[in-house]
């Protein structure tokens, strides 16, 4: 599990529209790396939108964000089209990264305790350091936190 002054370990997962997408290529640009639990769900929906609705400010900073959770590449193409998400979704179906970022954790539910995402974000610095973590993310205010963060 990364923390704040390690390096982020790289990865290479499929995108939304086909192809890859890997930490390593986004090399010199500060990047928003969010953990979301599932594509049109309530909670997830309001981050992404949230997400969508500051790309702007995310651009003026030189900001890459990449969303990511367990659903696969067709489930993200709908997700990002539905919402006309601009950034990159990335399908992580096998969980290697999402332990590898110990985000993969067991949750509870009305007593039911299955594996889930926790949903998380690292704010990874242009040299590929984690600059900030936010865990159990409550998604009112958080994208203007992570604004927050990266504009100082």
């Amino acid at each position: 599990m990364p923390e704040i002054g390690d390096v982020a370990p790289d990865f290479t997962l499929p995108r939304d529209g086909g192809g890859e997408i890997s930490l390593s290529g986004l090399k010199g640009k500060p990047v928003v790396l969010y953990f979301y639990p599932k594509d049109d769900t309530s909670g997830c929906t309001k981050e992404a939108c949230g997400f969508r609705d500051a790309m702007p400010e995310f651009a003026k900073l030189n900001a890459e964000i990449v969303g990511v959770s367990p659903d696969s590449v067709k489930k993200h193409d709908k997700f990002k089209e539905k919402y006309d998400l601009p950034f990159v979704l990335a399908s992580d179906e096998g969980k290697e990264m999402l332990q590898t970022y110990g985000v993969w954790v067991e949750k509870s539910m009305y007593g039911r305790k299955y594996m889930g995402v926790e949903r998380s974000t690292f704010l990874i610095d242009p040299e590929g350091k984690v600059q900030a973590v936010w865990r159990k993310v409550k998604v009112p205010g958080h994208v203007d936190a992570v604004l927050k963060t990266l504009a100082e």
